[in-house]
């Protein structure tokens, strides 16, 4: 994929046309609202236009780069984490959003909005640390807020999910048919309530991409790299897209949870199952618990370093009077040993070089 061309995409003065237009169509938008009657109108899935537009060729590519199994990658694995170190961290500034309040507790989409943050941020997330987190929570907010991206919370979470590329993998995966672990469910869903109550991650700022340190997508060269967080590596978009006047829109008022293929995901599900179960260096290694992971660096078949709870072997220094007879025998011949000239083993005299 090629890099944004975002000073082709966006003219430097193009924002200032955008709004003249605007105030020049405004008086007939108005007349037109009023024949027709408010009641005709739906709430609109982009609610307001950023100060910074987005043209069709810059949202094209911004669609294709997801953290779903359709991505195109460079590398994967172990190999991965080593590749991903040599992309430098971007000099563009971080930059900082607002906080989000726009949705008011209790109200009927703030269910919906909260379950949907919730569910990115355990399945993106569940066992990276807090701030690990309220990044991904961020994130979804960021592009919330972007005119590139749908701009409601649902709206976000579950894009492309019945179509070839879902911007976030655990909407077309299967994932979404486990039950969840009620532990990290529920730290995740503190952390959802936090962000859509105002909390911000200031570490990730205008990010709206990232990806897991064991793959390398190909977009990840096209964006910038702000920081990584646990296993998480963090991006903006490059040029004005990415700058904090891009993030203009509001959210659209309606929280929906989509229909999904159920057939779709099962399939999906049963899949990785397969191909879990086809490659024993990825599923549980006899002699483990855990399973095998990328940072793990060692061989498929090496289980060393790491014990097996299920038995009840335990380390131990072995007892001086268990030693075996004929230890015990050598210990006796090096103690009864005379001593040359009188000097003991704690005496002995420097071993002469051979060379002198």
């Amino acid at each position: 994929m090629n890099a944004i061309p975002t000073e082709t995409a966006l003219p430097p003065h193009e924002g200032e046309a955008v709004h003249e237009s605007w105030l020049r169509t405004a008086p007939a938008l108005l007349a037109v609202a009023g024949a027709l009657g408010a009641s005709s109108f739906v709430p609109p899935e982009r609610a307001a236009r950023a100060a910074i537009p987005v043209s069709d060729s810059v949202r094209q590519q911004i669609a294709t780069m997801s953290t779903g199994t359709e991505q195109a990658t460079f590398a994967t694995g172990a190999g991965a984490i080593e590749r991903n170190a040599l992309i430098p961290t971007s000099d563009m500034p971080v930059g900082r959003l607002s906080a989000f309040t726009e949705i008011a507790s209790g109200s009927p989409a703030y269910a919906n909005a909260l379950k949907c943050m919730t569910q990115a941020i355990y399945y993106e997330a569940a066992n990276e640390p807090e701030m690990g987190k309220r990044a991904v929570a961020q994130v979804v907010l960021n592009r919330l807020r972007h005119p590139a991206y749908p701009n409601s919370v649902c709206g976000v979470v579950y894009e492309g999910a019945n179509a070839r590329v879902c911007q976030f993998s655990f909407t077309c995966d299967g994932s979404l048919l486990r039950t969840p672990m009620a532990r990290q469910w529920g730290e995740s869903r503190r952390v959802a309530a936090a962000a859509l109550s105002g909390s911000v991650e200031p570490a990730v700022g205008t990010a709206t991409n990232y990806h897991a340190d064991y793959v390398v997508p190909r977009w990840a060269f096209t964006l910038g790299k702000l920081k990584q967080i646990g296993r998480h590596i963090f991006y903006r978009l490059p040029g004005r897209v990415g700058s904090p006047g891009a993030f203009g829109d509001h959210w659209t008022g309606v929280e929906r949870i989509p229909a999904l293929d159920y057939g779709r995901l099962s399939a999906a599900l049963a899949a990785r199952v397969d191909a879990f179960a086809a490659e024993p260096e990825v599923g549980f290694v006899p002699g483990l618990t855990v399973t095998p992971d990328a940072k793990d660096r060692h061989a498929p078949l090496d289980v060393g370093g790491r014990l097996d709870t299920t038995t009840a072997w335990r380390m131990s220094i072995p007892d001086p009077s268990e030693l075996s007879n004929s230890y015990k025998s050598t210990i006796s011949k090096q103690a009864d040993a005379p001593r040359a000239g009188g000097v003991g083993m704690a005496e002995t005299a420097p071993v002469k070089d051979p060379a002198a």
